[in-house]
Protein backbone atom coordinates (compact mmCIF):
# COMPACT_ATOMS: atom_id res chain seq x y z
CA UNK A 1 0.00 0.00 0.00
CA UNK A 2 1.37 3.39 -1.02
CA UNK A 3 0.60 5.98 1.64
CA UNK A 4 1.23 9.73 1.51
CA UNK A 5 1.83 11.32 4.91
CA UNK A 6 1.12 15.06 4.90
CA UNK A 7 2.60 17.05 7.76
CA UNK A 8 5.47 14.67 8.52
CA UNK A 9 6.98 17.07 11.05
CA UNK A 10 4.14 16.56 13.54
CA UNK A 11 4.75 14.36 16.56
CA UNK A 12 1.78 12.07 16.05
CA UNK A 13 2.71 11.65 12.37
CA UNK A 14 6.27 10.69 13.25
CA UNK A 15 5.11 8.13 15.79
CA UNK A 16 2.88 6.56 13.15
CA UNK A 17 5.65 6.63 10.53
CA UNK A 18 7.94 4.66 12.86
CA UNK A 19 5.19 2.11 13.49
CA UNK A 20 4.27 1.73 9.82
CA UNK A 21 7.96 1.45 8.91
CA UNK A 22 8.05 -1.90 10.70
CA UNK A 23 5.31 -3.36 8.50
CA UNK A 24 5.82 -5.15 5.22
CA UNK A 25 3.73 -3.91 2.35
CA UNK A 26 3.57 -0.27 3.47
CA UNK A 27 5.36 2.22 1.21
CA UNK A 28 5.43 5.70 2.75
CA UNK A 29 5.94 9.08 1.07
CA UNK A 30 6.52 11.98 3.43
CA UNK A 31 5.48 15.57 2.71
CA UNK A 32 6.31 18.63 4.79
CA UNK A 33 7.23 22.28 4.56
CA UNK A 34 10.51 21.68 6.41
CA UNK A 35 11.89 18.76 4.44
CA UNK A 36 15.42 19.02 5.86
CA UNK A 37 13.99 18.59 9.35
CA UNK A 38 12.21 15.39 8.31
CA UNK A 39 15.38 14.04 6.71
CA UNK A 40 17.39 14.74 9.87
CA UNK A 41 14.72 13.06 11.95
CA UNK A 42 14.76 9.94 9.77
CA UNK A 43 18.54 9.73 10.12
CA UNK A 44 18.33 10.12 13.90
CA UNK A 45 15.73 7.34 14.10
CA UNK A 46 17.78 4.91 12.02
CA UNK A 47 15.52 5.02 8.98
CA UNK A 48 17.62 7.37 6.85
CA UNK A 49 16.43 7.56 3.24
CA UNK A 50 13.87 4.81 3.86
CA UNK A 51 10.95 7.02 2.90
CA UNK A 52 11.10 9.70 0.17
CA UNK A 53 10.66 13.25 1.48
CA UNK A 54 9.29 16.18 -0.53
CA UNK A 55 7.66 19.54 0.01
CA UNK A 56 3.98 19.95 -0.76
CA UNK A 57 4.64 21.03 -4.34
CA UNK A 58 5.56 17.42 -5.01
CA UNK A 59 2.23 16.06 -3.81
CA UNK A 60 -0.18 14.73 -6.42
CA UNK A 61 2.42 13.55 -8.91
CA UNK A 62 2.05 9.88 -7.94
CA UNK A 63 -0.74 7.40 -7.38
CA UNK A 64 -1.42 6.70 -3.71
CA UNK A 65 -3.69 4.15 -2.11
CA UNK A 66 -4.16 6.41 0.90
CA UNK A 67 -3.43 9.93 2.11
CA UNK A 68 -3.16 10.77 5.82
CA UNK A 69 -3.34 14.49 6.55
CA UNK A 70 -1.61 15.55 9.79
CA UNK A 71 -1.13 19.20 8.81
CA UNK A 72 -2.16 21.52 11.60
CA UNK A 73 -1.29 22.87 15.02
CA UNK A 74 -0.93 20.49 17.95
CA UNK A 75 0.60 22.52 20.76
CA UNK A 76 -1.98 24.66 22.64
CA UNK A 77 0.38 27.64 22.52
CA UNK A 78 0.69 27.29 18.75
CA UNK A 79 -3.08 26.96 18.37
CA UNK A 80 -3.58 30.11 20.43
CA UNK A 81 -1.00 32.07 18.43
CA UNK A 82 -2.56 31.11 15.06
CA UNK A 83 -5.98 32.39 16.03
CA UNK A 84 -8.43 32.64 13.12
CA UNK A 85 -5.67 31.95 10.56
CA UNK A 86 -6.11 28.25 11.39
CA UNK A 87 -9.23 28.37 9.20
CA UNK A 88 -7.38 29.21 5.98
CA UNK A 89 -4.43 27.01 6.93
CA UNK A 90 -6.62 23.94 7.41
CA UNK A 91 -8.64 24.67 4.28
CA UNK A 92 -5.54 25.05 2.09
CA UNK A 93 -4.19 21.56 2.69
CA UNK A 94 -7.56 19.87 2.90
CA UNK A 95 -8.52 21.36 -0.45
CA UNK A 96 -5.25 20.10 -1.92
CA UNK A 97 -6.20 16.54 -0.98
CA UNK A 98 -9.81 16.89 -2.16
CA UNK A 99 -8.55 18.07 -5.55
CA UNK A 100 -6.28 15.02 -5.66
CA UNK A 101 -9.26 12.76 -4.93
CA UNK A 102 -11.12 14.25 -7.89
CA UNK A 103 -8.68 12.48 -10.19
CA UNK A 104 -7.95 9.57 -7.80
CA UNK A 105 -11.42 8.65 -6.45
CA UNK A 106 -10.32 5.21 -5.21
CA UNK A 107 -7.74 6.73 -2.86
CA UNK A 108 -8.57 6.67 0.86
CA UNK A 109 -8.25 9.88 2.85
CA UNK A 110 -7.71 9.94 6.62
CA UNK A 111 -7.98 13.44 8.08
CA UNK A 112 -6.69 14.25 11.55
CA UNK A 113 -9.58 16.08 13.14
CA UNK A 114 -10.11 16.87 16.81
CA UNK A 115 -12.62 16.47 19.59
CA UNK A 116 -12.77 20.26 19.43
CA UNK A 117 -14.99 19.84 16.35
CA UNK A 118 -17.85 19.22 18.80
CA UNK A 119 -17.42 22.75 20.12
CA UNK A 120 -16.21 23.95 23.49
CA UNK A 121 -18.98 22.55 25.70
CA UNK A 122 -17.73 19.35 27.33
CA UNK A 123 -19.73 19.38 30.53
CA UNK A 124 -20.13 15.69 29.70
CA UNK A 125 -18.26 13.42 27.28
CA UNK A 126 -19.16 13.29 23.60
CA UNK A 127 -21.58 10.64 22.46
CA UNK A 128 -22.73 9.41 19.08
CA UNK A 129 -25.69 11.79 19.14
CA UNK A 130 -23.79 14.78 20.59
CA UNK A 131 -24.34 17.87 18.39
CA UNK A 132 -21.56 20.29 17.50
CA UNK A 133 -22.33 23.58 19.23
CA UNK A 134 -20.85 26.79 17.86
CA UNK A 135 -21.75 30.26 19.15
CA UNK A 136 -22.12 31.60 15.64
CA UNK A 137 -22.91 35.17 16.75
CA UNK A 138 -20.19 35.36 19.37
CA UNK A 139 -17.19 33.25 18.34
CA UNK A 140 -14.44 33.38 20.94
CA UNK A 141 -10.73 33.15 19.98
CA UNK A 142 -10.41 29.67 21.49
CA UNK A 143 -13.12 28.35 19.14
CA UNK A 144 -11.37 28.92 15.82
CA UNK A 145 -9.48 25.62 15.97
CA UNK A 146 -12.63 23.58 16.48
CA UNK A 147 -14.49 25.53 13.79
CA UNK A 148 -11.68 24.78 11.31
CA UNK A 149 -11.96 21.05 12.02
CA UNK A 150 -15.76 21.11 11.88
CA UNK A 151 -15.68 22.98 8.56
CA UNK A 152 -13.34 20.36 7.08
CA UNK A 153 -15.53 17.51 8.33
CA UNK A 154 -18.65 19.09 6.81
CA UNK A 155 -16.88 19.40 3.46
CA UNK A 156 -15.96 15.72 3.67
CA UNK A 157 -19.52 14.60 4.39
CA UNK A 158 -20.60 16.63 1.35
CA UNK A 159 -18.66 14.12 -0.80
CA UNK A 160 -20.25 10.76 0.14
CA UNK A 161 -18.80 9.21 -3.01
CA UNK A 162 -15.27 9.66 -1.66
CA UNK A 163 -13.54 7.40 0.86
CA UNK A 164 -12.85 9.88 3.69
CA UNK A 165 -12.65 9.19 7.40
CA UNK A 166 -12.07 11.96 9.93
CA UNK A 167 -10.18 10.83 13.03
CA UNK A 168 -11.08 12.97 16.04
CA UNK A 169 -8.12 12.99 18.41
CA UNK A 170 -8.89 14.19 21.92
CA UNK A 171 -5.67 13.64 23.88
CA UNK A 172 -2.51 11.88 22.75
CA UNK A 173 0.72 11.28 24.61
CA UNK A 174 3.96 9.54 23.72
CA UNK A 175 7.61 9.50 24.70
CA UNK A 176 8.39 11.69 21.70
CA UNK A 177 6.26 14.56 23.01
CA UNK A 178 7.89 17.99 22.85
CA UNK A 179 8.49 18.60 26.53
CA UNK A 180 8.15 22.37 26.06
CA UNK A 181 4.58 22.03 24.78
CA UNK A 182 1.96 23.46 27.13
CA UNK A 183 -0.06 20.40 28.08
CA UNK A 184 -0.91 19.29 31.62
CA UNK A 185 1.33 16.22 31.32
CA UNK A 186 4.32 18.12 29.95
CA UNK A 187 3.90 20.69 32.72
CA UNK A 188 4.07 17.77 35.16
CA UNK A 189 7.17 16.31 33.57
CA UNK A 190 9.03 19.63 33.56
CA UNK A 191 8.17 20.07 37.23
CA UNK A 192 9.60 16.61 38.00
CA UNK A 193 12.72 17.32 35.95
CA UNK A 194 13.34 20.71 37.54
CA UNK A 195 12.43 19.68 41.07
CA UNK A 196 9.65 22.26 41.25
CA UNK A 197 6.09 22.10 42.54
CA UNK A 198 3.45 22.08 39.82
CA UNK A 199 0.81 24.76 40.36
CA UNK A 200 -2.53 23.60 39.05
CA UNK A 201 -6.14 24.69 39.42
CA UNK A 202 -8.67 22.77 41.48
CA UNK A 203 -10.89 22.33 38.41
CA UNK A 204 -12.05 18.73 38.05
CA UNK A 205 -11.30 17.42 34.56
CA UNK A 206 -11.33 14.02 32.87
CA UNK A 207 -9.10 13.17 29.93
CA UNK A 208 -8.62 10.15 27.67
CA UNK A 209 -5.00 9.74 26.54
CA UNK A 210 -4.43 7.72 23.38
CA UNK A 211 -1.29 5.55 23.30
CA UNK A 212 0.78 5.54 20.05
CA UNK A 213 0.27 1.81 19.51
CA UNK A 214 -3.50 2.20 19.80
CA UNK A 215 -3.45 5.05 17.29
CA UNK A 216 -1.40 2.84 14.97
CA UNK A 217 -3.94 0.05 15.42
CA UNK A 218 -6.82 2.43 14.66
CA UNK A 219 -5.21 3.72 11.46
CA UNK A 220 -4.56 0.18 10.22
CA UNK A 221 -8.15 -0.79 11.01
CA UNK A 222 -9.46 2.15 8.98
CA UNK A 223 -7.12 1.48 6.08
CA UNK A 224 -8.08 -2.19 5.83
CA UNK A 225 -11.83 -1.88 6.41
CA UNK A 226 -14.34 -1.45 3.58
CA UNK A 227 -14.33 2.09 2.21
CA UNK A 228 -16.55 4.57 4.01
CA UNK A 229 -17.23 8.26 4.48
CA UNK A 230 -17.60 9.02 8.16
CA UNK A 231 -15.86 10.17 11.33
CA UNK A 232 -14.55 8.23 14.31
CA UNK A 233 -13.59 9.37 17.81
CA UNK A 234 -10.35 8.19 19.42
CA UNK A 235 -10.49 6.56 22.85
CA UNK A 236 -8.41 4.40 25.17
CA UNK A 237 -9.64 1.50 27.30
CA UNK A 238 -10.43 3.93 30.12
CA UNK A 239 -10.09 7.69 30.70
CA UNK A 240 -8.50 9.24 33.79
CA UNK A 241 -9.42 12.20 35.96
CA UNK A 242 -6.99 14.88 37.09
CA UNK A 243 -6.78 13.94 40.79
CA UNK A 244 -5.98 10.32 39.89
CA UNK A 245 -3.37 11.40 37.35
CA UNK A 246 -1.71 13.80 39.78
CA UNK A 247 -1.58 11.11 42.48
CA UNK A 248 -0.14 8.56 40.06
CA UNK A 249 2.59 10.95 38.90
CA UNK A 250 3.38 11.72 42.55
CA UNK A 251 3.53 8.06 43.60
CA UNK A 252 5.49 6.84 40.56
CA UNK A 253 7.78 9.78 39.85
CA UNK A 254 7.78 12.02 42.91
CA UNK A 255 5.76 14.87 41.40
CA UNK A 256 5.19 17.70 43.87
CA UNK A 257 2.09 19.78 43.21
CA UNK A 258 -0.08 22.51 44.68
CA UNK A 259 -3.79 22.53 43.92
CA UNK A 260 -5.65 25.83 43.99
CA UNK A 261 -5.55 29.21 42.32
CA UNK A 262 -4.80 29.63 38.64
CA UNK A 263 -3.04 27.02 36.55
CA UNK A 264 0.00 28.12 34.57
CA UNK A 265 -1.08 26.00 31.60
CA UNK A 266 -2.28 27.27 28.23
CA UNK A 267 -5.98 26.79 27.51
CA UNK A 268 -6.19 27.19 23.73
CA UNK A 269 -9.57 25.61 22.98
CA UNK A 270 -11.69 26.44 26.01
CA UNK A 271 -12.44 24.82 29.34
CA UNK A 272 -13.50 21.20 28.87
CA UNK A 273 -14.30 19.34 32.12
CA UNK A 274 -14.95 16.02 30.35
CA UNK A 275 -12.90 16.19 27.16
CA UNK A 276 -13.27 12.65 25.86
CA UNK A 277 -15.72 10.52 23.94
CA UNK A 278 -17.84 7.46 24.58
CA UNK A 279 -18.71 7.26 20.88
CA UNK A 280 -17.49 3.76 19.93
CA UNK A 281 -17.99 4.04 16.17
CA UNK A 282 -14.33 3.01 15.68
CA UNK A 283 -15.10 -0.45 17.12
CA UNK A 284 -17.23 -1.11 14.04
CA UNK A 285 -14.01 -0.98 12.00
CA UNK A 286 -12.30 -3.50 14.30
CA UNK A 287 -10.55 -1.09 16.67
CA UNK A 288 -10.03 -2.41 20.21
CA UNK A 289 -7.71 -0.27 22.38
CA UNK A 290 -5.11 -2.14 24.43
CA UNK A 291 -4.09 0.66 26.81
CA UNK A 292 -5.92 2.62 29.48
CA UNK A 293 -5.05 6.29 29.86
CA UNK A 294 -3.25 5.51 33.14
CA UNK A 295 -1.16 2.71 31.62
CA UNK A 296 -0.25 4.71 28.55
CA UNK A 297 0.72 7.89 30.38
CA UNK A 298 2.85 6.10 32.98
CA UNK A 299 4.61 3.95 30.38
CA UNK A 300 5.49 6.88 28.11
CA UNK A 301 6.37 9.20 31.01
CA UNK A 302 8.68 6.52 32.41
CA UNK A 303 10.51 6.37 29.07
CA UNK A 304 10.96 10.16 29.03
CA UNK A 305 12.18 10.33 32.62
CA UNK A 306 14.53 7.39 32.07
CA UNK A 307 16.09 9.40 29.27
CA UNK A 308 16.67 12.17 31.80
CA UNK A 309 18.04 9.58 34.27
CA UNK A 310 15.27 10.38 36.74
CA UNK A 311 13.79 7.40 38.60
Amino acid sequence: MKIAILGATSQIARDLILSLSQEAGKELFLFARRTAEVERWQAACGIKDRHPVADFSGFGKQDFDAVINFVGAGDPAQIASMGSSILDFTFLFDEMVLEYLDSHPACRYLFLSSGAAYGSNFSEPARRDTPAIIKINDLAPHEWYGVAKLHAECRHRAHPELHIIDIRVFNYFSRTQDIDARFLITDMLRAIRDGLALKTSADYIVRDYLHPSDFHQLVNALLSAPANNTAVDCYSKEPIDKPTLLAAMRDDFGLSYEVGGQSAGVNATGSKPHYYSVNRRAAEFGYQPAWTSMEGVLSEARAILHGWHIK
